[in-house]
């Protein structure tokens, strides 16, 4: 079992159907801190004490690593994968988001004040093809980047199967 905090707060979260807005107001923290707790930025023992408060648990089980594979507080491998592909995909629809009410803000500016000249294409394209690798690689459509790609690449370094 692959023990980290962050995982695990994010598993008891979604496990009592809490939101991260929930979680935070029951914790009496702000949002912001949970999302950076969830992401693995160190906590204080105060934040933690707080965290488990909430979940009812002892506040050392979200300090070291938890041994006993039969607790519910266990994350897997797999679900910590799991965790990072959500993770990841919730962050490239936020990125896509942004772009969106971004070039369509930078748009209709450039329609409003300078309708001669569409000079908000150039910007439009730039961020949109990253945008566009953003999703590929996310979603795994890129050959050379994606997860078999990094498995065999860790495998080669290491000289052995993983």
């Amino acid at each position: 079992m692959n023990e980290n905090p962050h995982i695990l707060i994010q598993k008891l979260r979604l496990q009592h159907g809490w939101s991260q807005e929930q979680l935070a107001t029951l914790a009496g923290l702000s949002v912001r801190t949970i999302q950076r707790l969830e992401r693995g930025t160190a906590a204080s023992p105060e934040t933690l004490k707080a965290v488990a408060a909430v979940f009812e648990i002892d506040f050392n089980q979200l300090r070291e690593p938890i041994m006993d594979r039969n607790t519910t507080l266990a994350v897997s491998n797999d679900e910590e994968l799991a965790f990072t592909k959500v993770r990841r995909i919730r962050s490239f629809y936020i990125h896509l988001a942004q772009y969106v009410i971004i070039m369509g803000a930078l748009s209709a500016y450039n329609l409003i004040y300078t309708p001669s000249t569409f000079w908000a294409i150039w910007p439009l394209l730039g961020w949109g093809a990253g945008v566009l690798l953003d999703g590929l690689r996310t979603f795994d459509k890129i050959p050379f980047l994606n997860g078999d790609w990094e498995k065999r690449q860790v495998e080669k370094q290491l000289g052995r199967k993983l």
